[in-house]
């Protein structure tokens, strides 16, 4: 089942343009189109990506400071939930690396405590949220990204994002069961 973003993004053209149209003033009405042909655009622009604050940084209470970053960089916070990931889930999402050596200890790792796995909106934003979050690598992550000023290792990392659109429509559907 793949998510229809232009499915999503109709409905909320519809739902805030009838809620406008309740109040409008019936001379505007040539203009009232043309500003809602617009919105509808730009509403359709936008993209949605999943992140979680993994166990290290709910511990470490980073929570708060890596939901400032995002929200003043004005990403929308769509949905956000805490909860302990189950090992079925995380060998799922994980399952490319499963071949690998630390594939084991990371799953322990991603199951080991509550995190925090949000949907954030906006245009661009899986390119914002992956530039914003740092390299995978906590060594080679910038400072001022949030790998680079919060990561201890890997894969301690601090957060996961998704890195592409076809990625966080998985994502969303893995762990919000949409």
């Amino acid at each position: 089942m793949k998510l229809d973003m232009d499915k999503i993004a109709v409905e909320r053209f519809i739902h805030v343009k009838n809620l406008y149209f309740l109040y409008k003033p019936k001379s505007l009405d040539f203009e009232i189109e043309a500003f809602w042909l617009k919105f509808y655009e730009e509403v359709r622009k936008l993209e949605q990506t999943l992140v979680i604050i993994k166990p290290d940084g709910v511990r470490r209470k980073l929570v708060g400071k890596i939901i400032q970053r995002f929200e003043e960089r004005g990403l929308i916070i769509k949905k956000m939930q805490q909860k302990t990931l189950e090992q079925p889930l995380i060998r799922e999402h994980y399952a490319h690396l499963k071949d690998k050596p630390f594939f084991d200890e990371l799953v322990d790792y991603m199951t080991s405590g509550p995190a925090i796995v949000i949907i954030l909106e906006q245009k661009n934003v899986i390119q914002i949220v992956r530039k914003m979050i740092g390299a995978t690598n906590a060594s080679e992550a910038e400072p001022g990204t949030i790998r680079g000023d919060f990561a201890i290792g890997t894969p301690e990392n601090v957060v996961h994002a998704s890195d592409s659109l076809e990625s966080a429509e998985i994502e969303i559907r893995r762990f919000f069961s949409i």
